[in-house]
This record gives structure tokens, sequence and C-alpha cells, in this order.
């Protein structure tokens, strides 16, 4: 099965937030990007609840550099307040992924459809995705295109190994990984010559904590969801 992409993901500023920081108001981006955050990407490229798409490793291109800039947050009670936000500049990853079929959605089966989705995607990636590209927040516009994994240099290359210490990973939602609760998940995160390589939400190596009890949404072809066929006349 054809199910993987490579893409070259880049702008000027990035917010992957520390969800430490987020208590006083003030945010601070983590140096690289999360798995929940690359996840939010790939279906910003191309997402069907038939997939569920695995980020297998990144390559952080453009040196790690940061900005601290004043910014007035949205106040619902109205009035102004100033934050600091500390973002990422000028970012640059390389990426490679695949899809595989979410098998905790039995009634979907009919849309496994061997090549389909694999060419929609690509034919999506290639006019820079479906819908708008955030690098972590909506506040920080990105881009893709497609990209050879590796090519070029990277600004980490000669670097053995840097560690980043505990890193939100990822949200665990049940239409994903089964159950009926949102979890959320943790791990120790080190890059290894400029390539980040993440453990997959299956696997025991990374710390899960329960969020709260959730239900996933059932989606149904031709009644809340569209057939790779209609979709791709549409294309």
């Amino acid at each position: 099965m054809k199910n993987s992409i490579n893409f070259k993901l880049w702008g000027q500023y990035a917010l992957f937030t520390d969800p430490i920081t987020k208590i006083g108001g003030e945010k601070c981006s983590y140096l690289v990007p999360t798995y929940e955050a690359i996840k939010g990407v790939l279906k910003s490229i191309y997402w069907k609840p038939t997939i569920i798409w695995r980020i297998n490793k990144i390559r952080v291109v453009k040196p790690i550099r940061t900005q601290t800039k004043g910014v007035k947050p949205l106040s619902w009670n109205g009035g102004n307040s100033l934050a600091f936000y500390t973002f990422l500049h000028e970012v640059e990853y390389q990426i490679e992924a695949h899809f595989v079929w979410n098998e905790f959605r039995p009634e979907l089966k009919p849309d496994r459809i061997d090549g389909k989705h694999y060419s929609i995607a690509k034919r999506v990636l290639e006019k820079g995705g479906r819908q708008d590209i955030f690098l972590g927040t909506r506040d920080c516009q990105g881009y893709v295109e497609p990209c050879q994994f590796g090519e070029g240099t990277g600004a980490y290359d000669n670097i053995d190994e840097m560690a980043f210490g505990l890193m939100f990973h990822s949200f665990g939602y049940p239409d994903e990984i089964g159950g009926n609760e949102l979890k959320a998940n943790f791990w120790l995160a080190k890059m290894k010559y400029g390539i980040i390589e993440y453990p997959n939400m299956e696997l025991e190596s990374l710390n899960s904590r329960s969020v709260r009890p959730m239900i996933p949404k059932v989606f149904d072809i031709n009644k809340n969801q569209k057939s790779v066929e209609v979709e791709e006349q549409n294309l």
C-alpha cells in the first residue's frame, strides 16, 4: 500500500506552546515541534476518519532561534492586556510520515481503498494543502511542499545528540486508540544528527495521563462523510 509522503514545512514564526507556560498568560514555545502539532499539519494537508497519520521522523533544517514579542491576547472580559510570547523564528523542517487504516472505525471499511487516499494526499500536498497550515497556533502561518527527506544541509547534521527533556507528545483520542477517554501523552524528546524520531501512540514508552471522558463521533459514508470517488471528482 502506498501511504508515505515527504514534505518541507517552513514559516517565519512558530509557537509549539509548552503547557506549563500557559498558566500566567505568557506562552513559551518548545524548541522543536510536538507530534500533535505535526499531526495537525498533516490533517490540514489531507485527512479523513478512515485514516490515521503517523509521523516517522522530522529533520530540523534551520538553526533553532527564539524571539520574544509583546502581544495582546483576546480577552473575553473586555479591556486590554499585554503578554509576552516566546516564538521560534525562521523555522524549517523536513517531515516523513505515513497513514494507516483506522481499525477503530469498522463502519468506514468500504472507504479503505488502496491507492486512492494516497493519490489525493499527494496531489493536495503539491497544491500546498487543503486547509491553512499553522505552526502550533493560528498566529503562525506555515507552508508545505513536497521534498526528498534528507536533501540539503541541515544546521544540526554534525551534532550527535541534543536532549529536550520531558515534552508533550500528543493527545490520544478514543477513535484512534480505543476506549472512551481522552489522554495526554508525554515523552523524553531528543534529536540525533538533526533528526527526531517520534514514538507512536501505541508504544509503552509514552507517559500517558487521562484528561477526561470522551465519546468518539460517529461517521457514516454518504451521510456525514463523502466517499473517495466523490472527493476525487471535486479535485
